[in-house]
């Protein structure tokens, strides 16, 4: 019996929320769909984004770098799996 080690990267993101003015193009550039705009306001009064699921993002910080205010940053982790 022979096992292989497969490597599958996931991700998260940061969200500072006051930072954030609702823009939406973190939710409507993410590739994977991990992003929704809150039903929450900050205190701004704008709906910052949150993460659907952690499952959907992997980490590839497209958020991050569309955000005009620095409210978002994506982030991988990397997990190993273990196959027999």
């Amino acid at each position: 019996m022979t096992t292989t080690q497969e490597k599958k990267v996931s991700g998260s993101v940061v969200i500072t929320v006051e930072r954030c003015k609702g823009c939406g193009f973190c939710v409507e550039f993410c590739p994977t769909e991990a992003l929704k705009l809150s039903e929450q306001y900050n205190a701004k009064g704008y709906h910052p984004p949150v993460l659907v699921s952690q499952e959907l993002c992997n980490g590839c910080d497209m958020c991050g770098l569309l955000c005009p205010d620095f409210a978002i940053y994506g982030f991988r982790i990397k997990k190993d799996k273990i196959k027999e």
